[in-house]
This record gives structure tokens, sequence and C-alpha cells, in this order.
């Protein structure tokens, strides 16, 4: 479990940081963008929370599993796969998660008309919130696929679903929050021409 004492350690200021595996690595490496982008989803999650807490105490609860785990895939990518043994089994994002993420869409996209526009991110504070929280998911899920096409790199392929997954939940849920879709801010194609 992790145990942290001591917030500062300046051994950062020189520009690196420690991934779990205890190499180094400059702030500005695309992994640790990867992790670091992760990490901004799941505060525009916890943002979103504010307004889902009360109100939409089901989602709430869907979120905050996602935050968790969040945090796992952050591990995940903060302890790059070499191919060599290790004296710990790291923490991997599974299918399960994945597949659990699924369940939720489902079950939520049940309660929602069919789109016949795009949606523009607003509605409620929680819609607008979520949508915000989807747009993070989604340059992190892009982080992810750059860093994936390095050919010494390694994305856990589960990972990269799990983070495509989790940006379309945060779609429905929007939606599920902005009564159903009924509150939905529709795009117009042209309308201030």
């Amino acid at each position: 479990m992790v145990k942290l004492n001591k917030i500062y350690t300046r051994t950062g200021d020189d520009g690196t940081t420690g991934l779990g595996s205890g190499e180094r690595r400059l702030k500005s490496d695309l992994r640790v963008e990867a992790y670091g982008t992760i990490d901004e989803a799941n505060a525009c999650i916890g943002m979103a929370r504010l307004h889902t807490g009360k109100d939409h105490p089901a989602i709430d609860v869907m979120l905050s599993r996602i935050q968790n785990d969040l945090f796992d895939l952050g591990a995940d990518l903060a302890v790059p796969d070499e191919g060599k043994p290790l004296d710990y089994e790291p923490l991997r994002i599974v299918a399960a998660q994945t597949e659990r993420v699924e369940r939720d869409i489902d079950l939520l996209n049940k309660q929602l008309q069919p789109l016949k526009s795009f949606v523009l991110n607003g509605g409620t504070p929680a819609a607008a919130a979520l949508h915000l929280a989807r747009t993070v998911a989604r340059r992190a899920e892009r982080v992810m696929v750059a860093l994936a096409q390095h050919p010494a790199e390694h994305v856990n392929r589960e990972a990269l679903k799990y983070i495509n997954r989790v940006s379309d939940f945060l779609f429905v849920a929007a939606r599920a929050v902005n009564d159903n879709g009924n509150a939905d801010v529709l795009w117009v194609p042209g309308k201030n021409r």
C-alpha cells in the first residue's frame, strides 16, 4: 500500500520524475503525460460528482468506481511492461473493469432517446462537468495511443479499451443527467450563418 509521509522530496527539481518501476523520466515524457492526463480526467470527474451526488446517486456510484479504476490505470501506465519478470505483480487494468463500464453504459443508455444531432457540451451543471471530463478522457486516450506507437514503449491493450469506454460512459452519463437527454443542447448545423 502507498504510504506518504513527506509530500516534497526535491527529487523532481531537475525536471524528472520516478516511474513506479523506479526509473527516472523527464516530466515531459509521453508516459508521464499519459498518466498525468488520466489524473486530470479523474479530477474533472471529482468536480462533476459535486453535481451528481445528491440528484443522481446511481450515476455517482458509477463515477466513484471509475475514479478508483483511473488510479489503477495510472498505476498501470506508471510501471511499464518491459517483458521482464518483476519481484511483484504490477497493477494492470483487466477486462472485467472494461466490461463493468460497458454494463453501466447499457443501463443508462436504455433510458435515452436516440440522437438526431450532435450534442453541444452543456445543459445542466452536472452534464457540463461530465462533458468536460469526457474531453479530458479522450485527450488521455490520444496520449496513450501516441505512447503505444513508440517501439520501445508498451501500453496494456485493455487499458486502451478501458479509457475509450470511460469517455463513452461520460457522454452517456452527461445525457442521463440532462433529464435523460431531454435537456440536451443539440448542434444545429449552420444555425448562425
